[in-house]
């Protein structure tokens, strides 16, 4: 079978979105971190995980994994001019609070600072606690 000729094949290229404020969300689950950074409207400029910066396993649930993944989004949406944030934190995992100790270093202008983790009303019953 012929292969399409290269004319034919439509390149996509990502346009450079100019945002000055946005949305960092952290969500922190008890294996893994994500950090999506958003603009106000909420499309997506850039993301990251513990997991695709390479860690596997239980490494992915240390808090130097979520540091490195928050750093890692940040460093892609400072490229949009990103410089005044507003940060919503959810979940309850180890990497919590790391995450919003990195976001000191990395020069934005923190507005406010969220927590978004659903608390239930006695709701579903929890697993059972786990006997090593």
């Amino acid at each position: 079978m012929a292969k399409p000729s290269r004319l034919a094949v439509k390149v996509r290229r990502k346009d450079k979105k100019n945002v000055s404020e946005g949305v960092i969300f952290i969500y922190s689950t008890f294996n893994n971190t994500l950090v999506t950074v958003a603009d106000r409207q909420g499309n997506t400029l850039a993301w990251s995980s513990s997991g695709v910066l390479g860690f596997k396993g239980s490494r992915k649930s240390t808090p130097f994994a979520a540091q490195s993944a928050l750093s890692d989004a940040v460093t892609k949406a400072k490229e949009h001019g990103l410089r005044k944030v507003e940060v919503r934190v959810s979940g309850p995992g180890p990497g919590r609070e790391a995450a919003l100790r990195a976001l000191t270093s990395l020069e934005l202008d923190v507005t406010k600072v969220l927590d978004t983790t659903p608390l239930p009303h006695n709701g579903c019953k929890p697993p059972k606690r786990r006997r090593v």
